[in-house]
């Protein structure tokens, strides 16, 4: 599991205070950049992924102040894909306040189109998943 904590900022809470939810879309983009940024290697090479799909669930709001932490698990990993799953969790109250999935595709840039996961990618990725289960 990789965990990326944050502050909630007043200009990510809606008109009734609570954190809009298009702003979790965005909270699971930081962490999961922060995950790629400490990954062993090039960061242009785990770079070469975009998202295919994108889900949330909604469990209880998160308001201007909370301390939230993004915690990030490697799920399924196929030969051009993989899914990242994220938990959204209050860290004063402990409350679970979201719960997403993103599917990321390796993409060819130049020629437009999916492409296997490089085999260093694919073994940090497994690696990843491995010691999330320990």
């Amino acid at each position: 599991m990789f965990r990326y904590s944050l502050e909630v900022p007043f200009r990510d809470c809606d008109l009734l205070g609570h954190v809009h939810h298009s702003v979790y879309l965005t909270y699971f983009e930081q962490c999961r950049h922060a995950f790629w940024r400490q990954l062993p290697g090039s960061p242009k090479e785990h770079a070469q992924v975009i998202v295919a799909r994108i889900e949330c669930d909604y469990r209880a709001p998160a308001r201007f102040g909370d301390r939230l932490e993004v915690r990030l698990y490697v799920g399924d990993i196929s030969r051009s894909s993989f899914s990242l799953l994220y938990d959204v969790v209050n860290v004063s109250s402990g409350a679970l306040t979201a719960e997403g999935k993103s599917v990321m595709v390796a993409y060819d840039y130049s020629a437009a189109k999916s492409m296997p996961l490089s085999p260093e990618t694919r073994q940090l990725l497994e690696q990843a998943k491995r010691q999330a289960r320990d």
